[in-house]
């Protein structure tokens, strides 16, 4: 699995104790020096089965500098994931990438359903 997150963000060292506390393997990448690609999104987008303005990072300084949160009522699903590969920050987090399912953004519920079930 493949957990993307920010050095900086709590909910993502939440997540991070989460997966260490419960044994559970993961390839860590920090969000913002490897953001992820076009395809990486399009595949979580997929995956997780959410909206797509859920993988926006809503509290993050660049999507309110960036005025997203009216913007985006007028972009299609393909410039919305080429604006979240353009910068890792724009990106909601923690994201777990596995196999057969994405979880973005922590809880511990669901992530504990997911993932020890």
């Amino acid at each position: 699995m493949l957990f993307f997150c920010y050095g900086k963000c709590t909910t993502c060292k939440r997540a991070e104790k989460f997966l260490k506390d419960n044994g559970i393997t993961y390839t860590k990448r920090d969000i913002k020096t490897e953001n992820p690609g076009f395809n990486e999104l399009l595949e979580i987008y997929k995956k997780a089965d959410i909206h797509i303005d859920k993988l926006f990072n809503t509290s993050g300084q660049l999507y309110r500098q960036l005025n997203l949160k009216e913007k985006l009522k007028g972009m299609g699903d393909e410039e919305k994931l080429k604006l979240l590969s353009s910068d890792g920050m724009l990106v909601k987090r923690p994201i777990l990438l596995a196999k057969d399912f994405a979880l973005v953004g922590f809880s511990q519920e669901k992530w504990g359903q997911k993932l020890l079930s």
